[in-house]
């Protein structure tokens, strides 16, 4: 059995022993791996037309590089088929850029996940759940995608233990990954709003706390949802954002010929809290002076912090809303085109 921060190997006597020597060595988020073998690994990275010791990604916060062979091993381990190696990869070389900042959101107390989402058509041929119960259990490639990233935190990064600080956790922090839909009408999709080709593939990571759903049954206009989003968004305070509009919700929209930049821009001029929230929310610093709750301020930095993209089922009238990590200035998504 391959190792899982190395070359070496261990000889173990049953499939029962291996199980209890991943759990004994803490290579496990907790649920049971797959033994990560050496024919296992080797089939992955030959899948990926990868050397294991290629070098992936450096860390410079955690003095830590990254190599094909160590990704292999926790995709194995998650039990991600080869084919979604790939998408592993570019999720943790995503997360390695400075802009990420990796260090903070998996080791802080404000228990953060990170959300990958896999863009175009690799995500159709791989079969990540971009529809109902996107979120849910039942779906491999999202379950074991995301669950990877998070084992390499785990076994390479070292964010387990007394190193994760975390004061509650998430569900999210053993696996958040889903895709974006493939029938966004008008809209382009999310990763060509960021820069990319939008006939390309590509990965976008995420810090962010636990979704907050946005239930809105009543509105019959556009305005009507953003307004109930902007509320939504306006809880927590400055930060970077992404929203997930479910179907019907879309359908207003388009009805109504709103672009992806028109809801973004109504967004941004609507998402505003008093300042006493803010405040009071600890994000402002400062006592609450007289005037404060009638003076409104916004919640987002500008435009740009907003992400928009479109997935979940046909039916319900429901969208998503994340909230980012810490402020934008600590983190920021990262999006990156998907190579394979």
């Amino acid at each position: 059995m391959s190792q899982a921060r190395g070359v070496a190997a261990i000889t173990v006597a049953s499939l029962e022993e291996a199980l209890e020597t991943c759990y004994a060595r803490g290579w496990t988020d907790g649920l049971p791996v797959i033994p990560p073998t050496e024919g296992r690994v080797q089939g992955m990275l030959a899948a990926a037309g990868r050397r294991g010791g290629e070098l992936v990604a450096h860390v410079s916060t955690r003095r830590c590089s990254i190599t094909a062979q160590q990704i292999a091993v926790n995709a194995v381990m998650a039990g991600c088929l080869p084919e979604y190696y790939p998408v592993v990869e570019t999720a943790v070389r995503a997360i390695a850029q400075p802009q990420f900042g990796v260090h903070g959101p998996i080791t802080s107390t404000a228990g953060a996940a990170i959300l990958v989402i896999v863009h175009g058509p690799m995500a159709r041929r791989l079969g990540v759940r971009s529809g109902g119960n996107l979120l849910g259990p039942g779906a491999r490639a999202n379950a074991t995608i995301g669950r990877a990233l998070r084992l390499v935190i785990l076994n390479v990064l070292g964010a387990r233990g007394e190193l994760d600080r975390s004061t509650f956790g998430q569900p999210g922090k053993y696996t958040s990954c889903i895709a974006e839909h493939d029938s966004s009408g008008p809209w382009p999709p999310l990763h060509a709003a960021r820069g990319l080709d939008p006939g390309c593939s590509a990965v976008t990571v995420f810090a962010c706390e636990a979704q907050h759903q946005v239930n809105d049954h009543l509105s019959a206009t556009p305005q009507g949802i953003l307004d109930t989003v902007a509320r939504v968004m306006a809880l927590r305070g400055q930060c970077e954002y992404l929203l997930v509009f479910g179907a019907e919700h879309l359908a207003t929209l388009r009805a109504a010929g709103w672009s992806r930049q028109d809801v973004v821009d109504y967004l941004w001029r609507q998402a505003r809290a008093p300042l006493a929230y803010l405040k009071t929310l600890m994000k402002v610093p400062g006592s609450i002076e007289p005037g404060d709750g009638e003076q409104l301020v916004r919640v987002v930095e500008e435009p740009g912090d907003i992400m928009v993209m479109h997935a979940g089922g046909e039916a319900g009238r429901f969208s998503l809303c994340f909230y980012g990590w810490a402020t934008r200035r600590n983190s920021r998504a990262v999006t990156l085109p998907l190579e394979g």
